[in-house]
């Protein structure tokens, strides 16, 4: 499994409840309803910030 950074848990519960609150908007600027994306959001925004996140899984073709 997956590790992943103090900073990092911390950066997906902000965005989590932001989500439940209304307030969190998507890159396109549409409000996040699902979850899965808000965890998305969180994990990128802690990437950005130079946290500790495993890397991202390319799609398989």
């Amino acid at each position: 499994m997956a590790k992943y950074s103090h900073k990092a848990q911390e950066k997906v519960e902000k965005t989590m409840k932001e989500m439940k609150e209304g307030k969190l908007k998507s890159g396109s600027g549409k409000k996040v309803t699902n979850p899965k994306q808000a965890v998305a959001i969180g994990l990128s925004e802690a990437r950005k910030e130079g946290a500790k996140v495993p890397k991202k899984k390319s799609s398989k073709k």
